[in-house]
């Protein structure tokens, strides 16, 4: 009986082996490892493949210098579409080529979003179906191929585009432009490059393929991936003065301020107090929680944190995520888990703060391009309470939809359009865990047609600007001139 058994047993093992075996087209292949150019492609097409009914590849307007495209990975559940009400979430990285791992966390992250909607994970479906997300693991390919191809050791090497250009050096100076604004007390900080008439330089084709994205998504919220150091860094990048060093304060520091804490906070070693510097002898960001101000560590102009701040309704913080620029890759999977849950509830900020559609109120249409002005009125003891300004305003889009995040707090919301009565709602902001943002309308009465319009702040050229000490202004191309124009009618 027990060989019968054995060989009963036998047989059936053998059968199962031999017969066709299904191809499961929905399980991860993805390795953690330094994927190439090529492979990077790999990846987030197989990620689309997986889930194609949440997920969109597209390559941004413009390739590399060396003709590689900067392909985004969109998850959404209504891919290539914006929709009302619907927060655009972005992140970035890999724009100097030979800092590397947020390009590898970045397709990781594809990953794991896939891998979690296909698992029928509460908490991801909900972010994917309320929030529009574009993954860019790669803005400077060609710097990657230099730094790899010459070790991933150098300092610098591969740090630049293929022209040798820094990337997050090569956007327009609108710091230049805002700063001069405050000198003059005009009140205009956003959306500053529908007046630009000049630059000093032409920008790389990787930046004008960002700046174009920038300008033609209504992006809420976004982040960029660097290394060299392990902090979260947020606007302004810039100093007011000029200093190597200074804070420079930007009129949401409070919101930008949370928005780095809560990345920092939970990255178990970005938020170590006790943690030494990447570099003996420099500073140490874990006594400040992992955040500091960008002009308060260094000054930086024709960065793209505050080029998205001061061009259009995003915010933008930087994240440093390691001491080693180009780590070996069996240090990956630690990365991934340092940094996993500081990702995922970064991109839940997107739903803080308040969002709605500004309305005609006689038609039910919707305004796009409405002012979102907000004043502070939160309590501060039975007597006081704030009477704060937030000197930058955000813009409706499309539809009329809009967003403004903001920490807890009780405002005041001001709506107006050209054309119509200005309109104030208040509000008050508590940003319940993992819940869409507070919504409110506004319904605009237009203004009867004999009614005296005052002209807006900000019509000014800017190319009247000064530039700073050493600074050459060239006029900018006949076709240049005429695509950065178009550049400037794509906002949303």
């Amino acid at each position: 009986m027990r060989i019968v058994s054995f060989l009963f047993v036998l047989i059936s093992v053998s059968c199962t082996c031999a017969g066709p075996v299904s191809k499961d087209t929905t399980a991860s292949r993805f390795e953690w490892k330094h994927h190439n150019n090529k492979e990077l492609e790999e990846v987030l097409r197989d990620v689309s493949k997986r889930c194609p009914e949440v997920t969109r590849l597209y390559a941004l307007s413009k390739p590399s210098v060396r003709n590689v495209p900067l392909w985004v990975l969109e998850f959404s559940d209504n891919p290539g579409q914006h929709e009302l009400l619907e927060p655009e979430f972005k992140y970035v990285a890999n724009m100097h080529g030979n800092e590397v791992t947020g390009r590898e966390l970045l397709l990781g992250l594809a990953d794991y979003l896939c891998t979690q909607w296909l698992a029928k994970d509460q908490d991801i479906r909900d972010l994917i179906s309320s929030t529009r997300i574009h993954l860019l693991p790669s803005l400077n390919p060609d710097g990657w191929q230099l730094a790899t191809e010459t070790g991933g050791k150098d300092y610098l090497k591969g740090r630049a585009n293929n022209n040798s250009v820094d990337l997050n050096r090569d956007f327009p100076d609108l710091d230049r432009i805002m700063y001069s604004n405050e000198a003059r007390h005009v009140q205009h900080n956003n959306h500053l490059m529908e007046k630009i008439r000049a630059l000093d330089h032409q920008p790389q084709p990787e930046t004008w393929a960002a700046m174009k994205w920038i300008m033609s998504i209504p992006f809420v919220l976004s982040a960029n991936y660097h290394g060299g150091d392990l902090v979260a860094n947020y606007p302004y990048d810039a100093s007011r003065s000029g200093a190597a060093q200074e804070y420079a304060r930007s009129p949401d520091d409070n919101t930008f301020r949370h928005l780095a804490q809560v990345y920092a906070g939970l990255h178990p070693r970005m938020s170590d107090r006790n943690r030494p510097p990447c570099t003996p002898g420099d500073y140490s960001f874990g006594p400040d929680g992992g955040v500091t101000n960008g002009a308060a560590w260094y000054s930086v102009r024709g960065g793209m944190q505050d080029f998205n701040y001061l061009s259009s309704n995003d915010l933008e913080v930087t994240l440093e995520v390691g001491c080693d620029k180009y780590p070996p890759a069996s240090a990956l999977p630690k990365e991934w888990q340092d940094n996993k849950d500081s990702m995922l509830e970064y991109m839940w900020q997107v739903h803080t703060g308040v969002k709605g559609v500004v309305h005609d109120s006689l038609t039910g249409q919707g305004i796009p391009n409405a002012q979102i002005h907000i004043k502070n009125v939160t309590r501060i003891n039975d007597t006081h309470t704030r009477n704060e300004h937030v000197n930058h305003d955000v813009t409706s889009v499309h539809e009329g939809d809009y967003w403004r995040l903001l920490v807890p707090g009780e405002y005041e919301i001001t709506a107006t359009a050209e054309g119509y009565l200005p309109l104030t709602h208040t509000v008050v902001v508590t940003n319940p865990h993992h819940s869409e943002a507070l919504r409110r309308d506004f319904d605009l009465m237009p203004l009867p047609e004999e009614a005296f319009l005052p002209q807006p702040l900000g019509n000014e050229d800017y190319d009247e600007y000064p530039l700073a000490r050493g600074q050459e202004e060239l006029p900018l191309e006949e076709e240049l001139l005429s695509r950065w124009q178009g550049l400037s009618r794509l906002r949303y």
